[in-house]
């Protein structure tokens, strides 16, 4: 489609996001989300690279890309507000990408309390994936119950990404938990994959990441209640989000007893942050996907 100025334009559905307005706004913007996106990409196929082939020196400049693009994440998010129109941490692309935000600030926090290096084979893709979709505006149709006026939805945003993000974290350490804990159970060479955390840094990654990603979790739902009041006059509306997001709190409400109160041993607490994680994606974020 063509502009009076004879400027090839983009339709709506298909311009770039969260960062990035439509064409001819914030080049600035565009080229910093692009960079950020590239750099985690690359820390991610550095941290292949050191894990397979055993340079640790190669997953060191892959956490160092991986930290320059969180910091340039970070400026990017204080730019939202000079583009025009802002686009909403409401919408599901820039709510995506805060969560990969949150995701690389956890791991890189973590990283200076436990030798968990390697599981930044899985963080910086995941960080990719999650940076990219950023990229795209995906106009949906908005529910009527959407209305982001007031701090009450950038609230519930903000917590129930910060949580889903943590969560995911503690999903990506189970993952990485039963894969080392099946290799070392079969009685494989100890040489094939030298850069992997040890079984006991994967379960401490699970414990914090559990202990802090749950109570954000329980906030993102108290405040998305909240918010649903204030549209509705009622808390409650039954939506195939509103019920989603509920079992899956319910399903880690399960799971936090479990693993603090019955002291459910690590391999059983990397299965159930792998499983509970998957129901709560499909709830929190599948239906949201899906609309």
């Amino acid at each position: 489609m063509r502009g009076g100025s004879g400027r090839t334009t983009l339709p709506a559905k298909f311009s770039w996001a969260i960062l990035v307005p439509p064409l001819g706004a914030s080049p600035v913007a565009f080229l910093i989300h692009q960079l950020v996106a590239c750099l985690y990409l690359a820390a991610g196929i550095g941290a292949a690279v050191g894990l397979g082939f055993s340079r640790p020196g190669v997953t060191r400049v892959a956490v160092g890309a991986l930290g320059l693009g969180w910091c340039l994440h970070a400026v990017g998010f204080s730019m939202l507000h000079t583009l025009d129109p802002t686009p909403p941490l409401t919408d599901l692309g820039p709510a995506i990408s805060f969560m990969s935000w949150v995701t690389v600030a956890a791991f890189l926090i973590l990283l200076r309390r436990a030798r968990v290096h390697g599981l930044l084979v899985l963080v910086a893709p995941v960080a990719f994936m999650g940076t990219f979709f950023g990229l795209r505006r995906l106009d949906a149709p908005e529910l009527p119950t959407f209305e982001v006026s007031g701090g009450m939805p950038h609230l519930h945003v903000l917590f129930g990404s910060a949580g889903l993000a943590l969560l995911g974290l503690a999903f990506l350490a189970g993952l990485l938990f039963l894969a080392e804990h099946r290799r070392l159970k079969a009685k494989r060479s100890l040489r094939a994959l030298p850069a992997l955390p040890s079984l006991e840094a994967l379960d401490r990654v699970n414990v914090v990441a559990l202990a802090v990603g749950f109570p954000l979790l329980t906030l993102g739902l108290v405040t998305g209640a909240l918010w649903v009041e204030g549209v509705h006059g009622s808390p409650w509306t039954g939506s195939l989000h509103e019920v989603g997001a509920s079992l899956g709190w319910m399903v880690y409400a399960v799971l936090v007893v479990l693993r603090f109160a019955a002291h459910q041993g690590a391999r059983q607490c990397a299965t159930s942050a792998v499983g509970g994680f998957a129901v709560l994606f499909a709830g929190y974020l599948g239906v949201g996907l899906l609309q």
